[in-house]
């Protein structure tokens, strides 16, 4: 054989006996929640269905040690609506968003637990990190405390998945990923501001409708209850739906939105409470 023909041969073997680049590797739901080191780009690779899974071992795994074996079920909701509906493939807007987000909550359980002090970049982990501590040391037993915390963590992460989508890999939503993104942002800030939320319902309650000036205590219990997956599963549903009729264009405010949103999802309490 020719020299040239050995260099071409050993160029073959050596890249064989290369240990494949980390990002390279796809690790399963199980493995990255075992690992709590999973990226956000690893993350993005995942269907809906295998990060619902990845979500749910996070819950009962390692998470369930800080006392927050049920903290997420309302994201579940959010990942179930995107799984039945086929949105958010790999490498869409979407993806990177939400990869964002989960990427936030395993990272902050990594932290919290002491494994780590890395939090990849995603500021979200120091925030999940902290509310975490603190739940498990009984700080955030007083609900409107538990919300605000959680909220801001889940806002923080959020953020940093927009930023990754759009500066990182240069994605911009599409009109109707912009008007449905209107209530997932409606339901963080009802999280952290409770007290806002039961002033406006007591305010304009009865415009919506005349029960809820009584009911609107547990109305926002189970709007809020991040431990619930009903409450954002129909949430999604509905801002989707509305979403593509866009009826929501232009600049809408808080008060809008929930005269947008809070009559059909006070409907859907009322059927279940």
């Amino acid at each position: 054989m020719k020299r040239s023909g050995w260099v071409l041969v050993l160029a073959l073997v050596a890249g064989l006996l290369a240990p494949v680049p980390a990002s390279a590797v796809v690790r399963s739901p199980e493995e990255c929640a075992a690992s709590l080191d999973c990226t956000g780009a690893e993350i993005d690779r995942m269907s809906m269905a295998e990060r619902l899974e990845f979500l749910r071992l996070v819950q009962s795994g390692p998470a369930a040690g800080l006392g927050a074996s049920d903290r997420w079920r309302n994201i579940e909701g959010v990942i179930s609506f995107f799984r039945d509906r086929g949105l958010g493939a790999p490498g869409t807007w979407v993806s990177h968003v939400d990869a964002g987000i989960l990427e936030g909550i395993e990272r902050g359980v990594a932290i919290a637990l002491g494994r780590s002090t890395d939090g990849f970049g995603n500021p979200g982990s120091v925030r999940w990190a902290d509310y975490l501590t603190r739940l498990h040391r009984g700080e955030l037993t007083d609900r409107g405390a538990h919300d605000r915390a959680w909220g801001e963590a889940e806002q923080t992460a959020t953020d940093h998945g927009v930023a990754v989508a759009e500066r990182e890999h240069g994605l911009r939503q599409t009109a109707v990923e912009r008007r449905f993104f209107l209530f997932s942002e409606f339901y963080r800030w009802a999280l952290r501001n409770r007290p806002a939320v039961l002033d406006l319902l007591l305010l304009h309650a009865a415009l919506l409708n005349p029960v809820l000036v009584l009911r609107r205590v547990p109305f926002v219990d189970w709007f809020t209850d991040v431990r619930e997956s009903t409450p954002s599963r129909k949430g999604c549903e509905m801002a989707y739906a509305y979403a593509q009729l866009d009826p929501v264009n232009g600049a809408f405010s808080t008060l809008d939105l929930l005269f947008a949103y809070v009559p059909e999802l006070f409907e859907e309490f009322q059927a279940t409470h």
